[in-house]
């Protein structure tokens, strides 16, 4: 069974997502759809010339939506990270919602019935947004939500500790954005409760907070842009649904409790989101979840 999917959206994190794919082995027909189409062809083209060097074949396909009938994922990238000027991910919530409607029109007519994960910021928000034009299941319209703040979080306990990332584990949780938090006590260290290893220091904890907060703008504030973490977070959810891996993963799902997509660990295999985690979080970090859910549906309907 050949693998095909679709990517809408060609700018630094769409190219960058496809170049993952095709030299992760994880697709056999590549389908670009991007509004700018000397972009788009030049970077089909580029993949292609890369084919020879590479140990698999891409069959690659350019603004051909009728294509995506048998895919079994379609990701959207679309968005323009330039409107972020005061680091809101949510000030490109009315240019997205404009793109949509006409997308999703032709992603329906398409026949298109696989996993729709999307990348595309306010993530949540336009998650939502994506499920209900689209009219797919809820369990198959994901978003990347919090699995790369998740990842900043590994990363900067990790560095704490002196220990590799994924000797972190743990979950970042709520908004991809502003009202995200950690939910330090599902965060360990070498297998150990995260709160053994700061008992007798001098600091908290909470007081790593910002600094994962603040990575992605660290990125942005560099170079414009961010695309190389978000991109591997997508291809992991990309392989844990193609292996029906059936991994445990915090990504942006409908949550019935609080009405709304944000991101709480749930399982993702094949089918999308195949089961839902309950987590023992403190009475501090529920506050902190429903706060983060009021904030999502709030500036969803500014």
């Amino acid at each position: 069974m050949t693998t095909k999917i679709g990517i809408i959206g060609d700018g630094h994190v769409g190219c960058t997502v496809a170049h993952q794919l095709i030299i992760s082995e994880l697709v056999d027909d590549l389908v670009m759809i991007d509004v700018n189409e000397k972009k788009v062809k030049a970077d089909a083209v580029d993949f292609e010339d890369a084919m020879a060097n590479l140990p698999n074949h891409v069959n690659i396909k350019v603004n051909d939506y009728s294509a995506l009938k048998d895919a079994q994922i379609v990701i959207s990238t679309l968005g323009r990270i330039s409107l972020e000027t005061k680091g809101d991910r949510f000030e490109e919530l009315e240019f997205n919602k404009k793109q949509l409607k006409p997308i999703t029109d032709t992603i329906k007519k398409s026949g298109f019935n696989g996993i729709l994960l999307v990348i595309s910021n306010p993530v949540d928000a336009i998650t939502n947004l994506y499920q209900q034009l689209t009219g797919l299941p809820k369990e198959h319209v994901i978003g990347t939500g919090t699995l790369l703040d998740t990842a900043r979080m590994k990363k900067v306990v990790a560095q704490k500790f002196d220990v590799d990332p994924r000797s972190v584990s743990g979950f970042v949780l709520g908004e991809h954005g502003d009202s995200q938090f950690t939910a330090w006590s599902t965060v360990k260290v070498l297998q150990q409760p995260i709160s053994e290893f700061t008992q007798d220091k001098s600091w908290r904890v909470e007081d790593l907070d910002n600094e994962i907060k603040e990575g992605g703008f660290t990125v942005f504030n560099g170079k414009g842009y961010t695309n190389y973490g978000v991109s591997a977070a997508a291809v992991r959810i990309i392989r844990t649904i193609l292996t029906d891996a059936r991994t445990e993963l915090p990504v942006s799902s409908f949550q019935e409790k609080y009405g709304t997509y944000m991101s709480y660990p749930a399982v993702v295999g094949r089918e999308g989101i195949v089961a839902k985690i309950n987590l023992k979080l403190t009475a501090t970090e529920e506050e902190l979840l429903q706060k983060s859910a009021e904030t999502i549906k709030e500036k969803s309907q500014a």
